[in-house]
């Protein structure tokens, strides 16, 4: 697992790419799990793990028969993650998240995406191509889960989702939003 430390450099030499001085809390994880079914989800995705939080609750909620692509694009996460996690069902892909689609083959939809990603500080275009291809890729009544320290995103999310609700948690650092995003 990445150091405290070591978490801390990557933000400040990466500040496009982590969106914030410390990982996630577990806290924060909960809330962004609580709205999926584990038990029905049988495809599953990643995107912005950092030092994978949020990818070990998921694993540990996973269907048996579930899949989970993993997109982290740090060189430093991607190795720990890769490194680290060894589960069959779960593949970490060194990529950016806009890119996802060619990593779904035979026309598969997804059941849920889970997004870690600082939207806000993305480019437009970047920022616009992540959520629509995340939107594309869903299942009729697919859920996009994405949290943010300001209610920036909410525009947009609600520009591309038609069903979009959100919660606040103050048990992180710094305190988050919660969007639940579901797809019609």
């Amino acid at each position: 697992m990445i150091s405290k430390r070591s978490f801390i450099k990557q933000f400040f030499k990466h500040r496009q790419m982590v969106g914030s001085i410390r990982p996630s809390s577990r806290f924060l994880g909960e809330k962004m799990l609580e709205n999926i079914d584990f038990i029905r989800s049988k495809s599953l995705i990643e995107l912005g793990p950092g030092c994978g939080v949020f990818t070990d609750m998921i694993i540990d909620r996973m269907a048996p028969d579930a899949s989970l692509l993993v997109f982290e694009l740090n060189d430093e996460f991607y190795d720990s993650l890769n490194t680290r996690i060894n589960d069959p069902r779960v593949t970490i892909i060194h990529d950016s998240a806009e890119h996802l689609e060619k990593y779904i083959h035979d026309g598969k939809k997804i059941d849920a995406v889970v997004s870690s990603l600082p939207l806000m500080v993305f480019p437009e275009t970047v920022r616009d191509n992540v959520v629509n291809v995340s939107h594309k890729v869903l299942k009729s009544a697919g859920i996009y889960m994405q949290f943010q320290y300001s209610l920036q995103s909410k525009k947009l999310l609600k520009a591309i989702f038609n069903d979009v609700s959100i919660k606040f948690t103050t048990k992180n650092f710094p305190p988050a939003f919660i969007y639940t995003c579901r797809k019609k």
